[in-house]
């Protein structure tokens, strides 16, 4: 205790030593406020003095404790909370989901490689490192990380970039490098617990995004498939799709396998889902039908390929063109190659490279969570494609990240844990010893087709563009901007573009942000056809019910119905002379100065000066006020009442800035000179963080402003908000003993009825006594107790008079201050209109 009195009286003289005054804005008179009139009676409620916050209390919380610290250790393994739960039928599940994704991601990763500008062998290395490493970071079981259409896309075009700078580079050590650097960031923000910035892309930036490089990547792929040659792939879209058409004539036999096997895995699909519907108790059959497809094409494709290339293995002699030679194993395993030049030369794609790797995943992973009932953690998934792509170039991986066809079909096939992703990695370690030899003979145009068909998936349909435009129109614009900007310059401006729209119409919600003043509006609860409250009452007493659960009760609604109310309903204005505004966006210093702007022209508007003789000569208006033209009357505004009282409902405000809090004072400043010799009461309800009760008292708002020398709390009348706290005496007891009363008088009724109908003397007492013990059993009950008297407590610091719980009472307040004002006033004195 002495040590902290030293410090504080030390803190105390530095600051006058520093010329800091601590309590510049608390009005004199101010502790006042805790005594007198103003403290609620202790024998009728218990009092409350609310200390604010200090530093020290948010140190405490920002600061993590030991326990937080095992905690985020522990959490880094999410593993550890399920595998020694683990049973034979999640096995079950797991091995028929992992031999499922197994037999797609193989076809599926050496056709995205291609994409990539790599070697097939490159993409299996990352489809074995995504499925082996993931379970042990995961927090979602469906999530299938390996090679993506998107990311490979991104790859492919690092590696064509650094080719030309640096033809020396092989390009497998371009995209290790790039998968290490991307995947260390990453990795280091799900570290921190960094995972919620992703939330700043929305779904309709993504949507475009996805839909965009969709088109890009099928356009880019159509020359393979056709086996047309002599131009890039790698340009823009449009650029692309008008190369295509002026060399139609250079189609090749490839067409003829290509087409066909895009053609079959449509009619496959479309055949499956048909006979699903038609016989759904036959549905998970077909399911694994139309999973298998993709493999069932490329066997198919394959065993053509072999039968008519077996005596034509030379490349010149080839009649289309095939995948060749895949080396069996590991061969390109070794340490990532890092160096300045080579991340120099992608540095400018790395921003593109994360945000593919992080939202593709992360959107997917948080879709399938909700459909299965689980939630994931964004910093943990953050962290497991770190991990990922930090230890899959080790192996000769290029960046990974989730798949959605390969998740979609994890999902469906029944995954029970993250370990169906072991599974996956034992069929891909297969596929690489053992299949080499098989491979070498698939077409290429046959894994144009599978590319073609697995990202037609992501183009986002009609129907769910139009549900934007009923729920958004203007990001529905947002996502044909990226869409448009993806087809006609590249996949990373697509993004760019998306992102940083939707961060501006963020920002412009926030900036503009428009404050709506409310009124009053009596409300009753209707059920069936019938008001609560109404029964068995005369006109007169239609809405007089004491009973909580029937009585009428006061809602508060914007005055220009710009919520969407009945127009019909005009809502009350709360008293001549008080306005009650509600911020609708937060309030912060980007949009303090529109919200104040805005409530101090309606207020003009609507009210006059108190006193109309402020400006004496004409020379005394201000020049923004001049005043009537010459040979004009000044207009009358006695009509008008005076300001008296302004109620701001801080709901939607969760925290506060100095920028913000200045320009309130600005304002009451502003408007005190407008009420003088009067001053406005300030009111403050629904304010849910302590800092920002904090911030608005030490600017002096929560307790009245004083009026010139005279004490202005002798004049007080405060209005407290008290709730029923304690056991027995609690407002749950109080509401038991209603419903216990009730019971007492159906189970009366219904004794009274059955000895009604009862026939013989020995009836009527039989059911009397049994009804008369019922009713002392349950009086005697300690559960069925009458409730006596019930204590309170206010709800706000008594030091606070001025912060409210709701609008309710802080209109009851201001209303019942006014009034005190009004009855001090002398007669005949005053120019208040009412």
């Amino acid at each position: 205790m002495t040590a902290e009195t030293t410090s504080t009286r030390l803190g105390h003289a530095l600051a006058r030593f520093l010329g800091i005054r601590l309590n510049y804005r608390t009005p004199q008179g101010a502790d006042d406020l805790s005594r007198g009139e103003s403290l609620y009676s202790v024998s009728s409620a218990d009092t409350f003095l609310e200390c604010e916050p200090t530093s020290w209390d948010y140190i405490q919380a920002i600061t993590p404790n030991g326990r937080d610290i095992a905690r985020w250790a522990y959490n880094l393994f999410p593993f550890t909370h399920w595998i020694t739960h683990y049973n034979v039928p999640w096995l079950v599940g797991d091995l028929i989901a992992g031999i499922t994704v197994g037999a797609v991601v193989v076809p599926q990763s050496m056709a995205y490689a291609r994409l990539a500008e790599l070697a097939p062998q490159f993409g299996l290395y990352s489809s074995f490192m995504g499925v082996l490493i993931y379970w042990f970071f995961a927090t979602s079981k469906d999530i299938t990380i390996g090679p993506v259409a998107v990311m490979s896309t991104i790859t492919g075009n690092v590696v064509n970039k650094v080719a030309q700078e640096h033809p020396e580079i092989p390009g497998h050590v371009v995209a290790s490098a790039l998968a290490v650097i991307a995947g260390g960031i990453i990795c280091f923000l799900g570290l921190i617990r960094a995972g919620r910035i992703v939330d700043f892309i929305s779904l309709a930036a993504i949507s475009a995004f996805m839909t965009g490089s969709a088109i890009n990547i099928a356009v880019g792929q159509v020359p393979a498939l056709m086996g047309i040659d002599g131009f890039s792939n790698r340009e823009a879209t449009y650029k692309v799709f008008i190369n295509i058409l002026k060399h139609l004539g250079r189609t090749k036999r490839d067409a003829a396998m290509g087409l066909t096997a895009l053609l079959f895995l449509y009619l496959i699909r479309f055949a499956c889902s048909y006979g699903a519907r038609k016989v759904p108790r036959r549905s998970k059959l077909f399911f694994f039908l139309s999973t298998l497809r993709t493999a069932f094409i490329i066997l198919l494709y394959t065993m053509i390929s072999w039968l008519v290339n077996r005596n034509h293995r030379k490349t010149n002699e080839r009649l289309f063109n095939i995948l060749g030679d895949v080396p069996r194993g590991f061969q390109n395993a070794a340490v990532p190659t890092i160096n300045r030049t080579i991340v120099s030369t992608f540095a400018s794609e790395l921003p593109a490279s994360i945000i593919v790797l992080l939202i593709e995943h992360i959107a997917i992973a948080k879709s399938f969570g909700r459909v299965n009932n689980y939630s994931i953690d964004p910093s943990q998934e953050m962290v497991a494609i770190g991990v990922t792509n930090l230890l899959g170039p080790f192996l000769g991986a290029y960046p990974a990240t989730g798949s959605f066809s390969r998740t979609a079909i994890k999902s469906k096939a029944g995954v029970r844990t993250p370990f169906a992703g072991v599974i996956t990695a034992v069929v891909v370690l297969l596929a690489i010893y053992a299949l080499p030899a098989v491979f070498f003979y698939i077409p290429n145009s046959a894994l144009s087709a599978v590319i073609i068909h697995a990202v037609g998936d992501l183009i986002t349909p009609p129907n769910t563009v139009y549900q934007f435009w009923r729920i958004s129109p203007l990001e529905v614009i947002i996502f044909f901007a990226g869409v448009v900007v993806t087809i006609f310059s590249n996949i990373e401006n697509g993004i760019y573009t998306t992102i940083c729209v939707s961060i501006a119409v963020l920002l412009y919600r926030v900036l503009y942000a428009k404050g709506r003043f409310v009124g009053k509006v009596k409300i009753h609860s209707v059920v069936g056809d019938h008001i609560l409250g109404q029964e068995s009452k005369s006109s007169e007493q239609r809405f007089e019910s004491t009973d909580p659960e029937t009585s009428t009760r006061n809602v508060f609604l914007p005055l220009e119905h710009g919520d969407g109310s009945n127009p019909q309903i005009q809502p009350e204005s709360p008293y001549p002379g008080i306005f009650i505004y509600r911020f609708s966006e937060g309030y912060n210093y980007p949009n303090a100065n529109h919200y104040l702007d805005h409530m101090v022209k309606v207020i003009y508007e609507q009210t006059r000066r108190t006193n109309l003789d402020s400006y004496g000569k004409q020379g005394d208006r201000p020049w923004n006020d001049p005043g009537p033209r010459r040979g004009h009357a000044l207009e009358d505004h006695s009509d008008r009442p005076t300001l008296k009282a302004i109620i701001l409902d801080f709901s939607s405000v969760n925290n506060v800035d100095v920028t913000s809090v200045q320009h309130l004072l600005d304002v009451r400043n502003q408007l005190d000179r407008y009420a003088a010799p009067d001053t406005v009461d300030w009111h403050l309800a629904c304010i849910n963080n302590r800092w920002t009760k904090r911030a608005l008292a030490s600017a002096g708002f929560g307790y009245p402003t004083p009026a010139g020398e005279a004490n202005v709390f002798e004049r007080w009348k405060p209005i407290f908000s008290v709730a029923e706290i304690g056991g027995n005496a609690s407002a749950a007891a109080a509401a038991q003993h209603r419903e216990n009363e009730r019971e007492l008088k159906r189970q009366g009724s219904v004794s009274k009825s059955d000895a009604h109908d009862a026939e013989g003397v020995a009836k009527v007492d039989t059911a009397s006594s049994n009804t008369s013990d019922l009713a002392q059993d349950i009086a005697t009950s300690k559960a069925y107790a009458t409730v006596t008297t019930s204590r309170v407590a206010v709800l706000h610091g008594l030091n606070r008079p001025l912060f409210h719980v709701d609008l309710t009472s802080a209109l009851q307040s201001a209303i019942a201050n006014v009034e005190r004002r009004r009855q001090d006033e002398p007669k005949g004195v005053g120019t208040d209109f009412v």
